[in-house]
């Protein structure tokens, strides 16, 4: 299946004149060192525009064979990357319960939360290998649509943060990345969860059961 046919006709209609990009992009794609698998890298765009919630942005996907699942942060193995065991222990600082585990994120996906990477692919083993080929026009418009939409963005670091201007400043809820190399100046302690949820129910949409 073509890159542009994996996602939900709402988004086909609204990035139709990046077809060719599209285009172009999978043509350039090696099957055999691209990650997420080819099925996989449209996964956030599988859910209607209409029913987008949240968005979260991420920088581009694991590198680690298998891992990367076409959604930011979220990971088809059972050990957790470092940034998003540090997503799970500030969600349980934020709202309580048992810490969470499993890092299939898709859960999140089904309730209209839109994880997505600036860079939507790379090179098994390699990450940012994919940083110049077309993937920031795209993904900075998805985000453009986005912003006009009710939608809460939670932007975590410098990378995502460079699309804070397309949404509401109500609407965003930001903060330094979770990478351990920063999680400890700001992340932890920011409540994110909690912030987004308040947001929601504050424009009249259902909140997002996290844990």
């Amino acid at each position: 299946m073509s890159l542009f046919a994996q996602m939900h006709p709402q988004w086909q209609e609204a990035l139709r004149n990046f077809q060719p990009q599209f285009e172009l992009i999978d043509r350039r794609l090696d099957p055999e060192s691209v990650t997420p698998h080819h099925d996989c890298i449209l996964r956030a765009f599988a859910t209607p525009l209409t029913e987008i919630k949240v968005v979260i942005i991420g920088q581009d996907p694991y590198p680690g064979l298998g891992h990367a699942q076409g959604l930011a942060f979220s990971v088809a193995t059972e050990k957790l990357p470092s940034s998003l065991r540090n997503i799970f222990k500030e969600l349980q600082n934020d709202l309580g319960g048992e810490l969470r585990s499993n890092g299939d994120l898709r859960d999140w996906q089904e309730q209209g939360v839109f994880l997505l990477n600036r860079i939507l692919t790379t090179q098994i083993g390699i990450s940012l290998a994919h940083e110049d080929i077309g993937w920031q026009e795209i993904t900075n418009e998805a985000a453009r649509i986005l912003g006009n939409k009710p939608v809460v963005a939670i932007l975590w670091g410098k990378t995502a943060q460079e699309l804070r201007s397309f949404f509401k400043a109500k609407a965003v809820i930001e903060s330094v990345h979770p990478s351990p190399l920063s999680a400890y100046r700001g992340f932890f302690g920011s409540k994110p969860f909690s912030q987004a949820n308040s947001v929601l129910e504050s424009i009249g949409r259902s909140p997002i059961i996290w844990a």
